[in-house]
């Protein structure tokens, strides 16, 4: 699995990297998508709300565990658990949901607030969204979904999360947005899908901090 900033990175862009995006406009976004990664006896991870997802389909596809939490989509699911519908979103409240069904509903859903443990792998995830901010250098909540996990799990975590990254013992990233044009969908009348289709283009800088070395990467995008 690969997150949907790597994915950036390396060109492979995809509806689901695309729907990071949706909700900026023009302009500049400090401090976006931040994570933190603790290499000691145990391997400890936290992310802001944008890596949600990304982190239940990552334990999903590491270890054969049960999830438990919330699942937004906007559409229909055939999952069990309570169903609420808030405005366009279908809300559901789920328990003992296995790896297989999470890998198998997740292009449905909008976003995975989950827990999960077992198999050497723990998984906490808050269950309610952050507000939007007012301050573009709002304090940024890297501790909103986590995973804490055995050593053996290393090498796919950091090839899913921190694929540019040496070795070390201590690592945080996060991601300023530059974005300078967006080209909208020809043909189409719907705002709402207009809203939806219009790709982002601009620049992403990654800042990094490794064991107190610092790294930065620049990318131009169209998302």
């Amino acid at each position: 699995m690969d997150c949907f900033i790597k994915k950036i990175f390396l060109d492979k862009v995809d509806e689901g990297t695309h729907s990071q995006f949706v909700r900026f406009g023009k302009g500049q976004f400090k401090n976006k998508a931040a994570l933190k990664l603790q290499n000691s006896s145990k391997i400890k991870v936290g992310g802001s709300f944008e890596y949600a997802k990304d982190f239940a389909v990552l334990v999903s596809e590491l270890a054969n565990v049960n999830f438990s939490g919330v699942v937004m989509s906007k559409e229909k699911l055939d999952i069990e658990g309570e169903e609420k519908k808030k405005a366009e979103i279908y809300v559901y409240e789920v328990e003992n949901i296995t790896s297989d069904k999470i890998k198998e509903i997740t292009p449905k859903t909008y976003i995975l607030l989950l827990d999960a443990e077992g198999q050497g792998i723990t998984l906490k995830c808050k269950k309610k969204l952050p507000k939007p901010g007012k301050s573009g250098d709002a304090k940024v909540d890297d501790k909103f979904c986590q995973i804490e996990a055995d050593p053996k799990y290393l090498g796919k975590i950091k090839e899913a999360l921190f694929w540019d990254i040496p070795e070390c013992k201590k690592a945080s990233v996060a991601h300023d947005y530059e974005i300078t044009g967006l080209i909208m969908p020809e043909g189409e009348k719907d705002f709402e899908k207009i809203r939806i289709m219009t790709k982002r283009k601009g620049k992403i800088t990654r800042k990094v901090e490794f064991d107190k070395k610092p790294l930065v990467k620049e990318r131009e995008m169209i998302v």
